[in-house]
């Protein structure tokens, strides 16, 4: 069996590298939004021309970004959605709510002070994780039928 798995959420932390390292030998094809945030943040423009109103330079961004976005969510079998520490994270809420609705196998990945406040999103979730290797023994046992240690 092969998995894909779609890395969505936080990009201020080597979460990403962590599972990838983790899964190193595993038949796991991962996939991701672009990390660069300036390039995340101004590939619209870079693209489609400049825009000297911030609200159209964000949306044309979101819109060229929302087309790797979807595309990864569609094809993967599972999706990760990580919530940082930091920031306000209201894409990643959107890429689980996206991902749920797909029917898609959600892990979410948060600290417990995010519990609360996450409390829906980790119940439309098959797996709520608090540390990177957590996900990676998720896809090990999903794979291997392995369990940890």
């Amino acid at each position: 069996m092969t998995l894909t798995v779609y890395l969505s959420g936080e990009i201020h932390t080597d979460w990403r590298e962590q599972i990838v390292a983790g899964a190193e030998g595993l038949d796991v094809a991962f996939s991701g939004p672009v990390t660069d945030h300036a390039a995340s943040d101004d590939c619209g423009v870079a693209i489609l021309g400049e825009e000297p109103d911030k609200f159209w330079h964000d949306h044309k961004g979101a819109m060229v970004n929302a087309i790797r976005t979807r595309k990864g969510i569609a094809d993967a079998d599972v999706v990760v959605v990580r919530f940082g520490d930091q920031y306000k994270q209201w894409n990643a809420a959107f890429d689980a709510g996206y991902a749920s609705a797909l029917g898609k196998s959600l892990i979410i990945l948060h600290g417990p002070a995010h519990a609360h406040a996450l409390k829906e999103v980790d119940a439309a979730a098959l797996a709520v994780a608090q540390e990177p290797a957590q996900v990676v023994d998720i896809l090990r046992y999903v794979l291997t039928g392995t369990l940890p240690g």
